[in-house]
Order: C-alpha cells, then sequence, then structure tokens
C-alpha cells in the first residue's frame, strides 16, 4: 500500500499537531484542543483513515511529551501511553463528526462541539468509575464519578468550543489566502 500526501494533507495534519501541542500550554484542567482536533480531522480529511490516524497520533505524541517531560515525576519510568478512555472518546468524536459534519456550517459545527464535550464527558468519566479504585463498582459508584466529573465538563465544553473555532474559523481564512487548500482533496 502506498501512502501518498498531497500539500493540504500534509498542511491539515500540521493543524491538528500544533493544536495537540497547544496541551503543553498552561490550560485550565480539561481544556484541550482533543474535541476540535478530532472533529477537524473529521470534516476536512477525505480520507477516512487520515481522519482518525492524524488526531490519534497528534495526540500520542503530546501525550509522550506532557507524561515523560511535564508530568514525569508521577510516572515510574517512560510512559509510552496515555489515558486509553482518551482515546477512545477522540475515535468516537471523530465517527460523530464523519456523520454530522459533511457540510461545514456554523449550527453544524456548534452541535457537534456540544456534542463533542458529552461524549468525552460520559467516555472518560466512565473510564474513571471503572479504572479508579475510590468508586465501588455499583450504580452509586458510577453516579459519582460523573458527579465528580461535572466541575470538569464546563472547561471541556468551552475548550471544544475554544479549538473549533480556532481551528475551523483559521483554515477558512487560511483558505482565502491560499486557495489552491480550497481545491485539492486531503
Amino acid at each position: 500500500m502506498t501512502i501518498k500526501l498531497n500539500k493540504k494533507t500534509f498542511f491539515l495534519a500540521g493543524i491538528v499537531v500544533l493544536a495537540a501541542m497547544s496541551r503543553l500550554l498552561p490550560h485550565p484542567p480539561n481544556f484541550t484542543p482533543i474535541g476540535g482536533m478530532a472533529l477537524f480531522g473529521a470534516a476536512y480529511f477525505s480520507k477516512k483513515y487520515w481522519a482518525f490516524l492524524v488526531p490519534l497520533i497528534a495526540l500520542w505524541i503530546s501525550d509522550l511529551v506532557l507524561n515523560n517531560v511535564l508530568y514525569a515525576a508521577y510516572f515510574d519510568g517512560f510512559s509510552w501511553m496515555g489515558i486509553p478512555m482518551v482515546y477512545a472518546a477522540l475515535i468516537l468524536i471523530v465517527l460523530m463528526g464523519k456523520g454530522l459534519l459533511k457540510k461545514i456550517k456554523t449550527g453544524n459545527l456548534l452541535f457537534a462541539s456540544v456534542l463533542a464535550s458529552a461524549i468525552f464527558f460520559l467516555v472518560t468519566n466512565l473510564g474513571s468509575w471503572w479504572m479508579d479504585p475510590i468508586y465501588p463498582k455499583t450504580a452509586i459508584g458510577i453516579i459519582e464519578a460523573y458527579v465528580a466529573g461535572i466541575p470538569f465538563f464546563w472547561n471541556t465544553l468551552a475548550g471544544d468550543l475554544f479549538y473549533t473555532t480556532v481551528l475551523f474559523g483559521g483554515f477558512e481564512l487560511i483558505k482565502k489566502v491560499y486557495p489552491t487548500l480550497a481545491i485539492q482533496t486531503a
């Protein structure tokens, strides 16, 4: 199998990687580009595998830096992976985005951003309940995990709305300056 990268694909991948690297900047908890990256990939990569691979690889690279440089004191040795439920949420957001963002319109982006935040909240808090021994593995335990996650949801929503606006709006502005990016397929 030959993998062909055209200029637009390379450029879009660069945007997603830059967004992922913004996780290295100081930010409120959960105010991250994860939902925006997933939606951006879903909307602009015409090849389905790029829509999944690019955001996943960008997330993985940023996790490598975060976990082994910024948070190295919390790990026993080198950490190769981030939190599996975050990757699962990203995959589900790309799937949802592929369905909802066939037409890129403000209303679709707003709805997809809010839904991305809800998906992230539901998946990651389910993971917290499952993996964290603080929560009993009962109905009460899962309710406790979701209630504990509510304060973080608002930052997730704000981050998704912010990064979706920056990524999609920025790319639309760049296409006006470089119209060839609007023509080529990614």
